[in-house]
């Protein structure tokens, strides 16, 4: 299957927030424990300001993913630090898409002046820090038994790439 990135518009509101809802109900890589409503789409775009966002298509034009990048603080301090954070569908996950959004981050990210990519990852969810790990990035904190969801306690894992 093929798929293409698009800039995320206004226009991507409900399928982007159905995906984040997705991963609220069904794991851990959203730390909220309910459903959000669409305005949440208008948060995400507050926290991104001008970084990228991109949303994920199938050859059929349907929206199976969205990814972004954030400044990490709102400190001019930490200018040269953003944060990652993609979903991506997981029958559309195994096939290179996290690699390629994580690839177009990087280029991006230098290009802002950005050294380093931060990811905050559930401990309970396993296949992102394998993904992380796999693509350069270190563990570089770890925050024990801050979060409950679905009754189970777990990790906030931070983990870091410096570009």
């Amino acid at each position: 299957m093929e798929y293409t990135f698009d800039t995320m518009e206004a226009a991507d509101r409900k399928p982007v927030i159905d995906i984040f809802n997705y991963f609220i109900e069904n794991g851990f890589a959203a730390y909220r424990e309910k459903k959000v409503g669409y305005d949440m789409f208008d948060r995400f775009l507050a926290m991104i300001g001008d970084f990228p966002a991109i949303t994920i298509k199938s050859e059929s034009g349907e929206i199976v993913g969205f990814a972004f990048f954030r400044p990490y603080h709102p400190a001019e301090t930490f200018r040269s630090t953003a944060e990652v954070s993609y979903f991506i569908l997981p029958e559309h996950t195994g096939q290179g898409l996290g690699s390629l959004v994580l690839g177009y981050f990087e280029t991006e990210a230098r290009a802002r002046g950005i050294t380093v990519l931060l990811a905050s990852i559930s401990s309970l969810n396993a296949q992102s820090i394998a993904f992380h790990r796999k693509h350069g990035f270190v563990e570089c904190g770890r925050f024990r038994d801050i979060g409950m969801k679905r009754s189970r306690t777990f990790d906030m894992v931070w983990m870091q790439k410096k570009l």
